[in-house]
This record gives structure tokens, sequence and C-alpha cells, in this order.
């Protein structure tokens, strides 16, 4: 089911990110928000359909199991969102476009705080909510109200901002501009015509850029996918033990993506943070190998620390390579987030079947490429110790 919605949205988040180059940054967003709450409204309906069996599956690779006709409509649902699932990419483009650049990596890891914070108070809503008498709807109609919020805030509080300056010639022709005195063009028209995947590929760094992006993404697949079931099988944690971990892990880079990342950015480069957090990162992977539960912690401060400033200035670094299609590039960005997310968490999966914990450790060499490969092409290029990032 998550791996629908990624699938979903590898097709969605291009498009709604090329369309809020032209149509403005507020109107995507709220047809994205839109597509989230009717998604949520589709998921509630499920839960009151007919426990239909259609046909069993028995497989080797996915198990065995009946699908339902509810079980079809919550896959519907979970596709809605993900083909309208554009609300991080438009509002990182929004973002891009009304921050400085000396401010990006900062005002990236306050949005990226208030996805932390979600992922804080989400989950302990969500079980506070499901352990009354109404069980599982509880959630879903919190989930529904949360849309409904957001979707008023998109209407009435949110400005527009439609990144081009001009989109088309507002003076028409004249003999007067020829021939006499008339006011002659001292303009350039912006964003005209489609930019394919390809013009997004021509820009400066931009392919390495997108490449850590995909690799980043696949690493924390293999860990989202494993953990929690490494949890159970190696670490013999509960529920409650597995919801304190990753509230820890979300509390702690709460912190390193606003105080900790606001110092940082001030001293080094966004370069210099992509390195050292990657580096971080990689280190944390191998931690949770271990079957004691105070290293595993350790882990989690560390990726904390790598991806709380990685990953703020690795976005403001893809938001710096074009100022015309922030919405075009954030697009792609995402529909290479989702891929990754497809194959992490569809193969992740079986290689724990695998490999166990060993999928840490890959996901470690994952990200230690990455750490190899930002230091060896950004320190022969750039300033590591210029702030101007």
């Amino acid at each position: 089911m998550g791996a629908t919605y990624s699938a979903f949205q590898l097709i969605g988040a291009p498009l709604l990110g090329r369309w809020s180059d032209y149509y403005g940054r507020r109107k995507i967003l709220l047809l994205s928000q839109i597509g989230t709450l009717l998604s949520w409204l589709i998921f509630f309906g499920a839960m009151y359909l007919p426990v239909t069996n259609l046909f069993d599956v028995n497989s080797e690779v996915w198990g065995s199991f009946t699908l339902t006709l509810p079980l079809i409509v919550l896959f519907l649902a979970r596709a809605l969102d993900g083909l309208t699932g554009g609300n991080v990419s438009v509002a990182n483009a929004y973002l891009a476009d009304i921050t400085e650049d000396s401010m990006h990596s900062k005002n990236f890891g306050q949005l990226a705080i208030s996805s932390n914070m979600g992922y804080i108070f989400g989950p302990a809503l969500a079980g506070l909510l499901g352990a009354t008498m109404w069980g599982e709807k509880l959630p879903v109609l919190a989930a529904i109200f949360i849309s409904v919020l957001a979707t008023i805030i998109i209407i009435f509080l949110l400005p527009e901002n439609k990144p081009q300056t001009i989109s088309e010639d507002p003076e028409p022709a004249s003999v007067s501009k020829v021939l006499g005195p008339g006011q002659k063009e001292c303009f350039r028209i912006e964003c005209k015509g489609k930019i394919t995947f390809n013009d997004i590929l021509k820009m400066k760094d931009i392919r390495f850029l997108l490449t850590v992006y995909f690799l980043v993404f696949l690493a924390f697949n293999f860990f989202y996918i494993a953990f929690p079931v490494h949890a159970v099988q190696t670490l013999n944690w509960n529920l409650t033990a597995t919801g304190a971990f990753f509230s820890f892990l979300s509390i702690v880079m709460v912190i390193v993506q606003g105080p900790v990342l606001s110092f940082v950015s001030k001293k080094w480069s966004d370069y210099l943070l992509v390195i050292s957090g990657s580096f971080f990162l990689a280190l944390s992977f191998v931690f949770f190998v271990s079957t004691q539960s105070w290293i595993v912690y350790v882990g989690a401060a560390l990726l904390a620390l790598g991806n709380g400033i990685m990953w703020p200035s690795l976005l403001s670094l893809i938001s710096k390579t074009s100022k015309k299609f922030q919405g075009s590039i954030q697009g792609y960005a995402g529909s290479l987030g989702s891929a990754a997310s497809i194959i992490g968490l569809l193969a992740g999966g079986i290689l724990y079947n695998l490999i166990a914990a060993n999928i840490f450790v890959l996901a470690a060499i994952t990200v230690f490429i990455i750490f190899v490969a930002t230091y060896k092409i950004f320190s022969s290029q750039f300033n590591l110790t210029n702030t101007a990032g």
C-alpha cells in the first residue's frame, strides 16, 4: 500500500510541479490538498463497505492474503493521494521562490522541522484516538479534519506566488515602437513553453544532486521498512518501545534542524553541510545492527544529526540550480524520491528476509558512496568554508 502511493506520486509529482510554474503555486497546492482530502474520504468510506472476498493470493514473494472489496478501495484511495501528492514538492518550490539564497538552508530546515513535528504528534494522536471505542475510524476522521483545515488555510491565508515575472508580452506591437519614440522592450519573456526532464538534466550540477536525492531516499526506505521488524524480532521491543524510539529520533532531528542548523549554516556552506551530514548519516546506520538498545539510540542520534544538517542543505542546493522552474525541478525530484521509495520498500522487505540486520550495512554503504562522491566533487570545485554557500 505504501508502494502504491509512491508509484502514483511518481506520475503526479512532476506534472503538478510543472503546472505550479505556469499557473501559480497556490492553485496547484490547493489542487493537491483537495486530492488528499478526497482520498481520506474514500479511505473512510471503505471502512463501511461489506467485506466481499474477491480472490485469494498465495505467493512466496507477496505472501498469503485475501483481496477484498474494502481493500481494493483502500488501494484506490492511496493511489489518488499519490497522484495528487505534490504537496511537498510545490511547498518546497514556494519556499525557494520567497527565500534569499543565504537563508535557504535555514528555511528548508524549518520546513523539515514541521514535518518532524508531525511525525512526533501524528503517531501519538493516532494511538490515543485508536484506543477509543471508535477504533481505527477516529484516526481517519482526524486525518479528514486536518485535511479540511489545511485546505481552508491555503484558500484564505496563503497568498499566490507565481514565480515568473513576465509570462507573455504585456504590450501589443505598435509602429511607434519601431519608428517612433515609443518605449522599447527592456524585458525578456521567461517560463515560456514546456520544460522537460532532459532540459532539467542540462542544468548545472543537477544530475549529481538528483542522484544524491535518489540514493538518500533509497537508504532511508531500507531503514524504515526493516527497522520496525528488527525492533520486534531482534531487540524484542513492543509497540510502545518502538514508538518511543521514533519519537526520540524526531525530537532530536527537530533540535538539529532548528538551532543547530541555524548556527552551522552561518559558518559553513551548503556543500560542506551535505558532505559532513552524509558522513554522520552513513555512520549511523551501522549502529542499528547492534542488539543493544543504547547502541541503537546512539545510532538514532547520529542519524538525526546527519540527516538534520544534510537534507535541508541538499534541498537548498537543488533549489539554487534554477530560479525559473522551481516547481518542475522539485516535482521531478519528488518523482525520483517516489521511485526510490518503491524500490526501497519492495526490495528492502525482500532483502531483510535474506540478510536480516545487514540491510542497515547496505544502507550505510549507499550513503557512504554519497559522502565520497560529494567530497570529491564539492571539495575540488568550491570553497567549503564559504558561508555564502
